[in-house]
């Protein structure tokens, strides 16, 4: 008895949910998304950290230049922030190499300063992340 009338819930639900789909998708279909407008910077404010011995340390680079954490080289590409608020979020494009182990890059893409972990170095030992662009 329990079983036919959760039945008859369920088949009963799928006529109201379609109309809702249809009206969400409408509204989906008809927004408009703002184009944001960045600004490429000089350089970068990185940070890395060793995890085997703890060391945390804070670096500034120049783009196009490169610096070496502990075993990895770090490349910045390019630092963009959005366009009017340098202290906004920043974008970063790095290469991260380890010397002596591969020639491909172990790391090559945008890092993002407000979430670090969306594009992460996936390393044992050093974890690298972006703080923000440096405008001068």
């Amino acid at each position: 008895m329990i079983r036919a009338a959760l039945l008859a819930m369920a088949l009963a639900i799928p006529g109201g949910t379609a109309a809702a789909q249809v009206s969400l998708q409408d509204d989906v279909e008809g927004a408009t998304t703002e184009e944001k407008r960045v600004t490429p910077a000089p350089g970068a404010r990185l940070k890395a950290l060793d995890k085997i011995n703890g060391d945390v340390s804070e670096f500034d680079m120049a783009s196009g230049s490169s610096v070496r954490i502990g075993k990895l080289i770090v490349e910045l590409r390019e630092c963009r922030y959005p366009e009017g608020d340098p202290e906004g979020d920043a974008y970063a494009y790095l290469m991260i190499t380890e010397p002596g182990k591969s020639p491909e890059p172990i790391f090559s893409g945008w890092m993002v300063a407000s979430s670090p972990a969306l594009n992460a170095l996936d390393h044992f030992r050093y974890d690298i992340w972006v703080l923000r662009c440096r405008t001068s």
